[in-house]
This record gives structure tokens, sequence and C-alpha cells, in this order.
């Protein structure tokens, strides 16, 4: 853990409150859900919940199926980093931030689909070379909650309407699953 310098107090009602440099930094919003933590040696942690966190292996499964049955690079995040991906190297992106403007394209609430330079970046400073891409928001009772990215990697593997089927699909599993 890293100190702040930032000390609160505890009102009367037992809050405190999150600095908004710590918010901003950490893309905490408001209305996002907390997780708390304790430790042995008596300190709070707060971590910023992630219900597609909460399916990790199953994510891992998934993208890895969607990859191996599209033949496409698969991509799964929540809404600030990646959880799960299959047919890039998973150390380049697992775990990492996705981009402000893959965070838009997610809250924005449609599928979306790209060619060539129109392609987002997942990931800053990802040298992931796409020639298309579709993006498709997990939704889950009404919020967004991640997306399921299917990207080409080359010219020579183009996507078909399958391909949007299956992000389509993905995306709806994955948000219903979060709903039981």
């Amino acid at each position: 853990m890293r100190a702040t310098g930032i000390v609160r107090r505890i009102d009367d009602l037992g809050r405190i409150v999150v600095p908004k440099e710590i918010r901003r930094v950490l893309r905490i919003r408001e209305g996002d859900s907390m997780e708390i933590f304790t430790d042995i040696d008596g300190a709070i942690v707060l971590k910023k919940y992630s219900p597609i966190g909460e399916l990790g292996s199953v994510a891992k499964q998934y993208a890895e199926s969607i990859a191996q049955v599209s033949g496409q690079t698969t991509i799964i995040t929540d809404k600030d980093s990646v959880v799960a991906a299959a047919g890039t190297p998973k150390k380049d992106v697992i775990g990492k931030r996705i981009t402000k403007k893959l965070e838009n394209i997610l809250a924005g609430r449609d599928m979306v689909k790209s060619t060539g330079k129109q392609a987002v970046n997942i990931v800053d400073n990802d040298d992931f070379d796409q020639t298309e891409q579709i993006i498709c928001p997990i939704i889950c009772d009404g919020d967004v909650i991640g997306g399921v990215i299917i990207s080409a990697k080359s010219q020579d593997s183009q996507m078909t309407g399958v391909e949007e089927k299956i992000a389509t699909m993905a995306s709806k599993f994955l948000g219903k699953r979060m709903e039981v």
C-alpha cells in the first residue's frame, strides 16, 4: 500500500469521503460499488467492485471458446480493465486499464464495428494491430458492466456477420449470468 498523505475524519454517521483526486485517478464514479476488506493489522482496504471480475474463470473460458471458433482475438473487459483475453499475448492486456475511448464506447451502450484506422486501442500503449473490430457492451440490470471485443488480426482474417452475432450473444450471456 502507498500512503497518500491525506487524512480524513469519520462523520457522525460513520462515513468518510474518498478525496476527489483519488477518485479521479482510480476512475471511481458516483454510484460505483466498492468492496471493503480488512486485514489483521487493522487496515481497511476499499476496492472498486467488478462484477465481471467475479466471473473471471467463466469469462476466460468464454473468450478462449470464441477465439477458437471464430479464429479472431477476443477480449472481455469490465468497465475499467481487461478481465480475459484469447488469441493475443495475455500478459500484454490482462489486468491493464482500458482506454478512455473504449470506456466511452461501452458507455454508449451500442455495438460498434470499426475497420482500419478507426479501430480503437483496447489498452494504452498497445501495439496490437487490428484490421477490424467489434465492440459489444455487457449490460446487467440496465447498467453497462463491461464489454466483449472481437478483433481481426490481419487482412487475411476478415470478419463476417457471424462475429457480430457471437459478440452480441456473449455480451448478453455474461450480462444475464450476472443477474442470477
